[in-house]
């Protein structure tokens, strides 16, 4: 009995989505050696992140700005909030919506790992030419525009 026979196009497609996450999980371990230095979650330093430069942000938005599921992120702002990192406040105007600021402690986490941060990032990404990050980057938009409707 013959198994599956795969097209010339899917082997293709199979082969594209081995290499992005072979590349995505390259690049996830560079960040998660320098995040497990001061025992934070990939997921936990995109909440410090987003509110370090965007600034206080409900749940949701943050949801939004860091991809992930909302349900997760009460998890995970809930384990920053133990830490003393970020903190949540009522609105006063409206009591039921609040919103999550980065604490001062916080600010100083990032403030302290973020070059590092930097300096990583950019090192993955120094054996593409910048021609080749540009195409990078239009060709991950392009991807991730097309699995939104």
């Amino acid at each position: 009995m013959a198994g599956y026979k795969a097209t010339k196009e899917e082997r293709e497609a199979l082969a594209l989505i081995t290499k992005l996450l072979r590349a995505s999980n390259a690049v996830s371990q560079s960040a998660t050696a320098l995040l497990g230095r001061v025992n934070l979650t990939v997921s936990q330093f995109g909440v410090l992140e987003a509110l370090y430069h965007i600034g206080p942000m409900c749940q949701r938005d943050i949801a939004d700005k860091t991809l992930k599921s909302t349900g997760n992120m009460t998890t995970v702002i809930d384990n920053l909030g133990k830490r003393g990192l970020i903190e949540r406040r009522r609105s006063i105007e409206d009591r039921r919506y609040i919103m999550v600021h980065i604490t001062e402690s916080g600010r100083n986490l990032i403030d302290q790992i973020f070059p590092e941060h930097n300096q990583r990032v950019l090192k993955c990404f120094s054996v593409l030419e910048p021609d080749e990050r540009v195409e990078f980057g239009r060709l991950c938009k392009k991807l991730g525009m097309s699995q939104e409707s």
